[in-house]
């Protein structure tokens, strides 16, 4: 039986300069028993969830207690990607080549999206709505849209990725009133 223990990392501060001595520090362990391997975890802080992929699942944990809350059911899982305003999950499930999308509160499976071969990384874009899982072994991306959970594309990459990050743009409207 592996374990795995969850270090949860906070920042000192954003105003301190970034050592090693002084940047980090774990907040929390949280063991999780099983079989199988782990990958990619996954933080909801709206609803205070953390969701770890463990071989041919999602454990999803209390962020606060770390009690185990449930678990999703996979074939062979990579990543989980959080849509709090859509209330959904999703989860790159790379041996059974899908995307699966669950409802956030019950932890149910609502839909099992097609994909290419092995999806690994993914990520929720805000900013657009889509989701974008990354097919290691198909030099590609597929890209879902959220709230429908219908491929609107796939993208070529031109080698095999392994993660990305979506850019958090934060867009300001000044207006100015004539006298």
């Amino acid at each position: 039986m592996k374990t795995l223990t969850v270090l949860i990392l906070l920042s000192v501060s954003i105003t301190t300069p970034l050592t090693a001595a002084n940047s980090y520090h774990i907040a929390k362990k949280i063991p999780i028993s099983g079989q199988g391997g782990w990958d990619y975890l996954a933080v909801d802080d709206v609803a205070r969830r953390l969701y770890v992929s463990h071989g041919t699942k999602v454990e999803v944990l209390n962020l606060d207690s770390g009690e185990l809350l449930g678990s999703i059911a996979t074939v062979g899982v990579h990543g989980i990607a959080i849509a709090p305003e859509l209330g959904r999950g999703f989860i790159s499930d790379g041996k059974a080549s899908k995307v699966l999308a669950f409802d956030l509160k019950t932890m149910k499976v609502l839909q099992e999206i097609a994909s290419p071969k092995d999806p690994d990384a993914i990520l929720y874009d805000p900013a657009t709505s889509r989701v974008f899982a990354f097919n290691g072994d198909s030099n590609n991306a597929t890209v879902i849209d959220a709230a429908s959970g219908t491929v609107a594309g796939t993208i070529d990459l031109g080698g095999g990725p392994e993660f990305a990050a979506a850019e958090r743009v934060t867009y300001s409207i000044i207006s100015r009133t004539r006298a």
